[in-house]
């Protein structure tokens, strides 16, 4: 199971701080690596076109749709991790992309000047 090989991989890099991890799943991330976690939300509609478009069809187009219709990551997050550090962020537009982005620098920049 490649899951333990990833874990033991990044444990190092994660001890030393200021690592962003992006990935599409989080159980098995240990919850002592995070002071936040982001999950990125997609409008079906928005995301069924963005997903065809780079050519997933069949049942890797369905299974990524229903993943976000049953809110499958997000949950995952809020089990895995405590709920005050989860947050879900709308990715649906260019615009909602630097919005995330400036929301995710201006917490960084906060937790730095909280914490050193």
């Amino acid at each position: 199971c490649p899951v333990p090989q990833v874990v033991d991989e990044l444990e190092e890099r994660m001890r030393e701080g200021g690592v962003i991890v992006d990935y599409h799943g989080c159980d098995f991330f240990p919850e002592r690596w995070f002071h936040i976690v982001f999950v990125l939300r997609t409008d079906n509609s928005c995301l069924y076109d963005r997903l065809q478009s780079r050519g997933y069809t069949g049942k890797k187009l369905q299974d990524n749709i229903q993943c976000e219709i049953f809110q499958t990551l997000y949950e995952e997050a809020m089990l895995s991790y405590k709920k005050e550090i989860v947050h879900q962020l709308p990715s649906n537009t260019p615009e909602d992309l630097e919005r995330n982005l400036d929301q995710i620098v201006q917490w960084v920049e906060q937790w730095m000047k909280d914490n050193n």
